[in-house]
């Protein structure tokens, strides 16, 4: 899989050119079309029997940041983009703007905070990025307002069986969808990689609209909790858990009865799979499941730990479970249909 390429890529949220072009670079022997809509969506089709038409999503962008002030002393205001929990970023490495220009989290050092102040989780207007500038003239050679900043993270093997890196969501989904497109469907196949997912679903819905799919199914990266500190009932995923299966989350709630078939699938391939025990979050299928007269629509995710954060932590065998059970999705379509 393309994993380790995708994940070093920088794309948050508006921003996913870097990432579209590598993607449409490497999945264009494999398809009969390839559209880039306004957005910045890649629809990629792969012709089978044209009397259903399938549609695969997952999206291209990240979580990040947009520079949105320089001051006179040559820090870095700035606006997250997307959901990042402040607590995840103090002194953390960025990249920023076409440039890639380093520079790090900072805040009041913590010996000249009140105490009131420690005890609080720090806001975004408390917070800079300190480029090494000596003022804004020499801070402005490098940065421009408007650019964007991501993690400075390098995908690398963690144990075993574990990958970490930036942008695991949904950089792993993107990797499976552009693994899955070579091999053959029985149906018009669009392998859909969104654009600004994590601002509100952007580029689904603009997709879904566009091909009106028979059936859709989202691959995804979802929270995994079982970590250090949490009891077994509140760990959403569980890590070598295997694919996860979405009953409902804050923006859908899955057929029934698609649902069940894609659970009862995986047990009889035995492929390793899991219900995503927790409704909270959402992805694509929020949009495109309302799309049209409604769009019969499933969600498939890699349990991911430290998700929107600098450095998330994934399965291999998760990882692998999600595309076999994707590729399954496609090889049995008349039986979800």
């Amino acid at each position: 899989m393309l994993l380790k390429e995708l994940a070093n890529l920088s794309g948050v949220s508006g921003n996913e050119g870097a990432v579209r072009d590598f993607i449409i670079s490497k999945i264009s022997p494999y398809a009969d079309d390839i559209t880039v809509d306004t957005i910045g969506n890649v629809i990629a089709l792969k012709k089978g029997n044209e009397s259903k038409k399938i549609m695969l999503s997952a999206h291209m962008d990240e979580v990040g940041f947009i520079i949105s002030e320089i001051t006179d002393k040559g820090y870095l205001k700035f606006q997250t983009v997307g959901g990042i929990d402040t607590r995840t970023i103090l002194a953390k490495r960025l990249l920023i703007g076409e440039n890639k220009t380093l520079g790090v989290i900072g805040m009041k050092a913590v010996h000249l905070q009140k105490q009131s102040e420690r005890e609080e989780i720090p806001e975004i207007k408390d917070l800079f990025i300190d480029i090494g500038a000596k003022d804004k003239e020499s801070a402005e050679k490098l940065v421009k307002l408007g650019d964007y900043a991501v993690f400075e993270t390098e995908f690398e093997m963690l144990g075993e069986n574990a990958v970490m890196a930036k942008a695991l969501d949904d950089r792993a989904g993107c990797a499976i969808l552009a693994e899955l497109i070579k091999n053959p469907v029985k149906y018009d196949t669009y392998f859909c990689f969104t654009a600004q997912e994590e601002v509100g679903l952007r580029g689904a819905r603009l997709a879904a609209s566009r091909i009106c799919p028979d059936i859709a199914l989202v691959v995804e990266a979802t929270s995994c909790s079982d970590v250090y500190g949490f009891e077994p009932h509140e760990s959403v995923t569980k890590f070598n858990g295997g694919a996860a299966v979405t009953f409902m989350d804050r923006t859908t709630i899955v057929d029934n009865d698609l649902r069940k078939k894609l659970y009862d699938m995986a047990k009889r391939a035995n492929i390793t799979v899991q219900y995503k025990c927790s409704t909270s979050g959402g992805n694509d299928a929020g949009r495109v499941h309302l799309t049209a007269n409604g769009i019969k629509t499933a969600s498939i995710s890699v349990p991911c730990r430290y998700i929107h954060s600098a450095a998330s932590v994934a399965s291999i065998s998760d990882i692998n479970a999600v595309y076999e059970l994707s590729k399954l999705f496609l090889e049995k379509i008349d039986e979800v249909l």
